[in-house]
């Protein structure tokens, strides 16, 4: 069902006098290939902003065309954002979750101001010493977490399209490094790249020889 998030979580911390909440949302945990993806967005403590990014939404529920042109307008209306990755290598060594906070501390540290307040998609940072609100499905229910999923996914998006160019063969412009029966063909007949997460079983049934499920 589709929603549009509100500011509900910040207007409560802007009138606690909490003006820099960052939202914060990831993409890319279930793909085979490819780094992990975060952003972090502070909008500024302004309610008019929930009409100026009204089409924003979860990133999910949005078109890349859509995500493009929002990611633009998002990107002018924060008060600050930021982007980070966690490799697949990473994420081989340490598992898609503690990689995930790790994209996550590197958007923080993009920002350009620091926050006060992480509202976080369903993920609670233990390593940074900041008060925290973990909300399920946040992306779906509060603009600073959804208009972080927006510029995470098209910045994951924009890295994969251009590894295309590197490991060609693969399709990654095509499916993101996602799961899809192209990716799958790709894995059975060139067999996993320097960008596939190890860890994950297709591409360690790939890298033996064995047959994809």
């Amino acid at each position: 069902m589709r929603c549009s998030p509100d500011l509900s979580q910040e207007s409560a911390l802007w009138a606690a006098g909490v003006v820099r909440a960052a939202g914060l949302d990831e993409a890319g945990r279930g793909a085979w290939a490819g780094p992990v993806s975060a952003a972090a967005v502070i909008l500024p403590p302004d309610a008019a902003v929930l009409e100026r990014l009204k089409g924003v939404r979860d990133s999910k529920q949005m078109t890349a065309r859509q995500r493009g042109e929002w990611a633009e307008r998002i990107r002018q209306e924060a008060a600050a954002w930021g982007v980070g990755f966690a490799s697949a290598e990473e994420i081989d060594a340490q598992g898609i979750l503690p990689a995930t906070r790790l994209a996550m501390q590197r958007a923080l540290a993009a920002l350009c101001i620091p926050p006060q307040h992480l509202l976080i998609d369903a993920v609670r940072l233990r390593s940074v010493p900041l008060p925290q609100t973990c909300l399920i499905r946040g992306d779906a229910t509060c603009l600073s977490i959804a208009a972080a999923s927006v510029l995470a996914k098209t910045a994951r998006d924009a890295l994969l399209t251009a590894l295309e160019a590197e490991f060609p063969g693969y399709g990654f412009a095509q499916h993101k490094g996602y799961g899809t029966a192209l990716h799958q063909t790709a894995l059975r007949t060139l067999g996993p790249c320097p960008q596939h997460r190890r860890s994950y079983a297709p591409v360690r049934l790939a890298e033996a020889g064995w047959p994809l499920p």
